[in-house]
């Protein structure tokens, strides 16, 4: 990752244009071809670098429910646990921990009722019972972006 790659990702995260050509007016504010831009992104993507693009909403402000689970997923049911928890669109995080509880995702539904009935239906899916939904009481939003 060189210093233009570094500008690039600078201006992605705090500063990505919401125009008919968003990644042109990003090549336009770093002084290179549009090609050149979809180029290194591509390529930081490839690097695992940059993991996704995409805006970030408050949810809550949005209307919609959501909450942190938790689950205590058996090795042998971890495989399957993970693909259908993936399954569901609501699903913006989903990672394995080193603790007892094994399995953290978050979840984001049109409202409580369906974010009830998603969790009894992962429940039923995949056998594992010991899932804990833990609904934010207080929000604590931290800039996750970095300057490089």
């Amino acid at each position: 990752m060189d210093s233009i790659d570094k500008q690039i990702l600078n201006v992605i995260q705090k500063d990505f244009p919401v125009v008919e050509e968003p990644f042109k007016a990003v090549a336009d504010k770093v002084r290179l071809s549009e090609d050149e831009v979809l180029k290194r992104i591509k390529n930081l993507k490839e690097e695992g670098i940059i993991r996704r693009i995409g805006a970030v909403f408050d949810s809550k402000k949005m209307g919609y429910a959501s909450t942190l689970c938790a689950a205590k997923v058996p090795k042998e049911k971890l495989k399957k646990f993970v693909a259908v928890v993936n399954s569901y669109a609501g699903v913006t995080h989903n990672y394995r921990r080193s603790h007892e509880y094994n399995v953290w995702f978050t979840f984001i539904a049109s409202d409580e009722e369906t974010l009830k009935k998603s969790l009894g239906e992962i429940r039923d899916k995949t056998g594992v019972t010991d899932v804990i939904s833990m609904t934010a009481t207080q929000i604590f939003k931290i800039d996750a972006t970095f300057e490089l």
